[in-house]
């Protein structure tokens, strides 16, 4: 079994369609979470 092309293997399923700009955003997600901590540590002035 193969495939014809590449793109078949990258397309995510018709159920997942909706999510796929929410699975691009998922791996920047740690950084926010580092720089919300960061904002808060300053707003509290590095306690």
């Amino acid at each position: 079994m193969h495939h014809l092309s590449g793109s078949s293997l990258a397309q995510l399923p018709e159920a997942y369609q909706a999510f796929g700009p929410l699975v691009d955003i998922l791996p920047i997600i740690p950084f926010f979470f580092l720089l919300l901590a960061f904002v808060w540590q300053a707003s509290v002035g590095f306690r």
